[in-house]
């Protein structure tokens, strides 16, 4: 592998820092909409508003579960930095083009597996 891992750390943890604010901002825009919804007397089948309040903790529960998915695909990808087998295709064991692994540092597969 070409790519440059010392580079390639450097955005995995960067990414791992930026998911980790991400999902604790998240985890609290869904504590605020649950709480929201508990202090309010809202029928989400009739109310034009309660609609629109199941929909935003729906988005945003959908966003966390998002951001907790991929914070686990960047701790995987660290792990295989640490064991020595960060850059190879889980599916073929093909090496990841170095283009695609600093498009997407925590690439699990290469280009012809992920297609």
């Amino acid at each position: 592998m070409t790519a440059d891992l010392t580079e390639v750390r450097g955005l995995l943890v960067a990414d791992r820092e930026r998911t980790r604010e991400l999902i604790g901002s998240l985890t609290h825009n869904v504590s605020t909409i649950v709480e929201a919804s508990r202090l309010t007397a809202t029928d989400d089948e009739h109310d034009p508003e309660g609609a629109t309040i199941a929909f935003e903790r729906s988005q945003t529960s959908s966003l966390l579960a998002s951001a907790a998915a991929h914070l686990v695909d960047v701790e995987a990808a660290l792990e295989r930095l640490d064991a020595g087998t960060y850059g190879r295709c889980e599916r073929c064991g093909a090496s990841i083009s170095p283009e695609r692994l600093l498009a997407r540092p925590a690439a699990r597969t290469c280009i012809r597996c992920a297609s």
